[in-house]
């Protein structure tokens, strides 16, 4: 099994281990965004492409590099817009990766610590709420930027 954060110096108390684990939704959060304005970008990747595609290669056209808005042909241009829809893709499939181990460590990190997800009326996502000595698991409420 993965290391999952926490392991090398085991938490505490329960603030601990719902610091750490609202950190890990946290993290897994943040690459969902991410994902998605990389997805949006390939998305006009493909807008750009397919708009000049049926065009002359000699004709000319503009293009933002560095905020520095310059000058080039179409046939300039093509490689360099596909160059970059490729690496955008690459990145989305390297951050898809790292979502699906973020989400496997979450879910040993909530197995381990019997962690339950508070619903807004009371209601918890895992019905075992029996308190056996020292076993009982960690209560923690909805994330705070959903």
């Amino acid at each position: 099994m993965a290391k999952v954060e926490g392991d090398s110096r085991e938490p505490l108390n329960e603030q601990a281990v719902a610091n750490i684990y609202g950190s890990m939704r946290t993290d897994i959060n943040q690459i969902y965004s991410k994902i998605t304005e990389l997805e949006m970008e390939v998305s006009e990747h493909s807008l750009v492409i397919n708009a000049i595609k049926p065009l002359d290669p000699s004709r000319r056209c503009y293009r933002m590099i560095g905020g520095v808005l310059v000058e080039r042909t179409i046939q300039e241009v093509m490689p360099a817009v596909n160059r970059n829809k490729e690496g955008l893709e690459e990145v989305i499939a390297r951050l898809n990766e790292a979502l699906e181990k973020k989400k496997k460590d979450l879910a040993a990190f909530e197995a381990k610590y019997k962690i339950r997800i508070k619903k807004g009326d009371g209601e918890m996502k895992d019905e075992s709420g029996k308190k056996e000595g020292n076993a009982q698991g960690v209560l923690v409420g909805p994330a705070a930027n959903e």
